[in-house]
């Protein structure tokens, strides 16, 4: 797709399987792989060292590494490890995740966001790009020389809302939106973007949209699928808040209706999709990052997915 990235989610229990993923989405002829982090599950950093040494190709990004339960020093430490192996081609997604996930499942109190995020950043961006941090906040401290001197690694943060867009063109090398419909991402995410790069004299950073796909002509089986793989974020404040703020007044019930699926969910045949998905610049993205949509009892329909993805890289 001319002048876009396509990116895919890649998710599982097991690291090993999600390695196999990252490979076949090489294979596919896919631009990045992603994963999210959450809980316990298998360690982005950690899976990307290993599909380094079965991949070539592929870019790496996190879609997010929370950054609460992580000191941004940490993170550092294992991102120049697949830099090192995979030299440029990790994106190294950060946010703050959610209040219910911090604290339900850290155990860290949640406290100003966004004050958080912006100084992570600033710690990350330092340390990454110039090899070494000397930096003290009013929540984070980092002082540190990093082995190996400046890396290649991409920063970037997640967003939902004007003020989270707004830091990501201050300081971040990229703005990765979630579930967000795309009308919402042209109106509000874009011209926040715009705000804080102009606040910080720099050029506006790229928007990476998330946007769910299914390539299935089901469309019962299709709401069924995304009812249970994405179903209960409108019950999260922060996304229900955005999809209200987006022109879905259900969310507030915790209801993902099914006006909701047709406006987020890109589905259809594979060529209908792919269509749909060429008009993103028109949204303001630069960036594509699908989550696969997978309806129950249809073995092909990762594959399908990841066909129909590298076909679309390949424009």
């Amino acid at each position: 797709m001319k002048n876009v990235l396509v990116g895919v989610h890649i998710a599982g229990p097991r690291a090993a399987g999600i390695v196999d993923g990252i490979v076949a989405a090489e294979q596919a002829g896919i631009d990045c792989a992603w994963m999210t982090s959450g809980g316990a599950a298998p360690d982005p950093l950690a899976v990307f060292s290993a599909a380094a040494m079965r991949t070539s190709r592929i870019r790496f990004g996190t879609s997010i590494v929370p950054t609460f339960p992580r000191h941004p020093l940490a993170l550092v430490q294992q991102a120049i490890v697949v830099d090192s192996l995979a030299p440029g081609r990790l994106r190294l997604g950060v946010g703050p995740s959610h209040k219910p996930a911090i604290e339900g499942t850290w155990g860290i109190p949640f406290e100003r966001p966004l004050q958080h995020l912006r100084e992570y950043l600033q710690i990350l961006q330092a340390a990454l790009r110039d090899g070494k941090v000397e930096f003290s906040g009013k929540r984070l401290s980092a002082h540190a020389q990093v082995a190996g001197g400046p890396s290649q690694v991409t920063v970037m943060a997640s967003a939902l809302r004007p003020n989270g867009f707004r830091v990501c063109g201050e300081l971040a090398d990229g703005a990765i939106s979630w579930v967000c419909p795309l009308p919402y991402l042209r109106d509000v995410a874009i011209p926040a973007i715009n705000e804080g790069a102009a606040k910080a004299g720099r050029t506006p950073p790229p928007l990476i949209a998330h946007v769910p796909v299914a390539v299935s002509e089901d469309v019962e089986a299709v709401r069924q699928a995304s009812a249970r793989q994405i179903g209960f974020y409108p019950r999260v404040p922060f996304y229900s808040q955005m999809f209200q703020d987006a022109g879905f007044p259900e969310a507030k019930e915790g209801q993902l209706s099914d006006r909701m699926i047709d406006a987020l969910v890109v589905h259809g045949s594979a060529e209908q999709v792919k269509e749909r998905l060429r008009k993103l610049p028109e949204f303001g993205a630069a960036e594509l990052l699908a989550m696969p949509i997978l309806p129950a009892d249809d073995a092909d329909a990762l594959p399908r997915t990841l066909r129909m993805l590298g076909e679309l890289a390949a424009e």
